[in-house]
């Protein structure tokens, strides 16, 4: 579904965010709060703008502008009464505002005031068209009205872009109450549409084939989905199949269960296609309305690390009980809330704990290793791919990453026998990867051996990779070392043009220009990388010393006194 059709389902309530632009910030009066505030919105810190536009609220408690930001920060936060709060004042005042709506309408679903909700819905304060419609069958549902329920749940899939979100909470809702037959029977139809292909739509699927006692297909089903190799919750599920043990009906326990339901499938759905500020909205009403919804909490907490704020990201990951199953992937979660706060030691120590008591999770010790080889310490990053590696029963194709990144830690460490058998180990099992053959590829050409399968491999990738700097600069490169440098010429210049502050690409392409006798065009370039060197993440592996001496002597000099062959052009007569 489109982002401008999504956004016009669920209501305007984005509206209220595009309000938000930059502006000074004084505190401590109404318009220094108000301009704080704003300015805090716009640099997209939550905390701080909640805090402004509260203070601002109590200078001018009439201002319907600062009542409704106010409530949209508070509901980011995750504080949806205070939101609620805000709202009343907002509503009472003769204001109409989604924002205000959607709070208001989380709170009357979290005291199970059903008949509030069908009066809301009803009388045209809603939340949007989508949202409304769910929560109209679900408050009918809460009331006892089972018939309501269903005649609602079809009337919104008839509706244009809501099918497949009414047949899937359908299929919740019947659940819910025990209907376990025509629950399923939704879920398999295949023109239900995509829901119930979701982690989670699969695992309630799971759930209701288990109380129909048809274990067979629960399996086949988890297998189908997800593979063998899957994640604590998941092999929970398969272990008590297996074991001959019926799984509960859990996704949905009650109408107000639902109600969360209708807002994290929301959220889930607007991933990737709506602001995470937005987004972020109905992840927090669906944990506000069931605190122990994790998969809300997990994506919440997802949602605000995307947006920068890592310390309430970090708080968001914390949430997650220690004894719940998806317990490792909300510290994997946290550790990496916690590097992107510059807290490197407390991620470390955040996945070293982990190790220990989620071992048997390959993933564990790949992020470990992938946080070690990214602060360069690599040995310890070859004993956690290493772990990762000997924990699958089975080798397939997914593992070639682990192979890949274990190669660059071997290569680093000048370890070459061994990264050249992991980088052609991964290529096995991935023979097309485009980052496998540049690397390894370019790795060849850097130590000027087996230039011939370097050129192919690189030009496999390049094909794949087109638009890629560093393939189309490792294309020139091996060009280059092969003597053919008319062809090198005119990669080069496309690196440059992918990348043109890149030293390294700089560098090369000078090289090259001062190998056809464009001798003027490779000192500009050179000085280019040079000047390039200080910034970027490749500017440690420029050799700056030896650029200088290229502009000071020309390449040939420096060739001859590193003891390298003179340039010669390919299947030169002179040869």
């Amino acid at each position: 579904m489109a982002q401008s059709g999504m956004k016009r389902l669920l209501g305007s309530a984005a509206l209220a965010l595009c309000l938000m632009a930059p502006g000074g910030a004084i505190a401590n009066s109404l318009a220094g709060d108000y301009l704080a505030g704003r300015q805090a919105s716009f640099d997209g810190n939550i905390q701080a703008a909640a805090s402004y536009y509260g203070q601002a609220v109590m200078f001018d408690p009439e201002n319907p502008v600062l009542l409704e930001r106010a409530a949209l920060a508070e509901i980011s936060l995750g504080d949806v009464d205070r939101a609620a709060a805000l709202s009343t004042k907002l509503v009472n005042d003769g204001h109409r505002s989604q924002i205000a709506q959607m709070a208001l309408a989380a709170q009357s679903a979290k005291a199970e005031d059903y008949d509030a909700l069908i009066a809301r819905v009803n009388e045209d304060r809603g939340v949007g068209p989508l949202v409304d419609g769910l929560l109209l069958a679900w408050s009918h549902l809460g009331r006892g009205d089972m018939t309501a329920a269903l005649v609602q749940f079809d009337e919104l899939s008839n509706q244009q872009g809501m099918r497949n979100f009414a047949l899937y909470h359908k299929a919740l809702a019947l659940g819910s109450v025990g209907d376990f037959e025509s629950a399923a029977a939704i879920l398999e139809d295949a023109g239900t549409g995509g829901m119930q292909l979701t982690r989670r739509g699969v695992m309630a699927h799971v759930e209701i084939l288990s109380q129909l006692d048809r274990t067979a297909d629960a399996l086949t089903l988890i297998e189908t989905a997800f593979g063998k190799d899957l994640d604590p919750g998941l092999t929970l599920m398969r272990d008590a199949l297996q074991a001959g043990q019926s799984i509960p009906f859990t996704h949905i326990r009650g109408p107000r269960d639902g109600l969360s339901e209708v807002f994290y499938t929301l959220a889930a759905a607007l991933v990737n296609e709506a602001d995470d500020e937005f987004t972020l909205l109905y992840t927090r009403v669906a944990q506000y309305l069931r605190p122990d919804h994790i998969d809300a909490i997990l994506l919440t907490a997802s949602l605000l690390d995307d947006m920068g704020q890592s310390e309430l990201a970090v708080k968001a990951y914390a949430e997650v009980p220690e004894d719940h199953p998806a317990y490792h992937a909300a510290e994997l979660g946290r550790a990496a809330a916690l590097r992107d706060s510059d807290k490197v030691d407390a991620a470390i120590e955040v996945l070293q704990r982990l190790a220990k008591t989620h071992g048997d999770q390959p993933i564990v010790h790949s992020t470990l290793g992938d946080t070690m080889r990214q602060l360069e310490r690599y040995e310890e990053a070859i004993e956690a791919y290493n772990q990762a590696l000997s924990l699958f029963e089975v080798e397939t194709q997914s593992q070639w990453f682990l192979h890949y990144a274990r190669a660059i830690c071997f290569e680093r460490l000048d370890r070459w026998d061994e990264a050249e058998a992991d980088f052609r180990r991964a290529l096995e099992l991935n023979p097309d990867q485009p980052q496998v053959l540049n690397y390894l590829g370019y790795s060849l050409v850097e130590k000027k051996i087996k230039l011939d399968e370097a050129l192919d491999m690189i030009e496999r990738a390049a094909a794949a990779r087109p638009d890629s700097g560093y393939i189309i600069d490792s294309l020139g490169w091996v060009l280059y070392r092969l003597g053919r440098y008319d062809e090198a010429v005119v990669h080069m210049e496309r690196a440059a043009e992918l990348m043109p502050v890149d030293p390294i690409v700089n560098d090369h392409l000078g090289d090259v220009y001062w190998a056809v006798g464009r001798k003027t065009e490779a000192r500009f370039q050179w000085r280019r990388a040079l000047s390039f060197a200080v910034y970027g993440t490749t500017a440690e592996e420029v050799n700056v010393d030896r650029i200088r001496a290229k502009l000071d002597v020309g390449l040939d000099q420096v060739l001859a006194e590193e003891g390298a062959p003179p340039l010669q052009v390919a299947n030169d007569s002179s040869d």
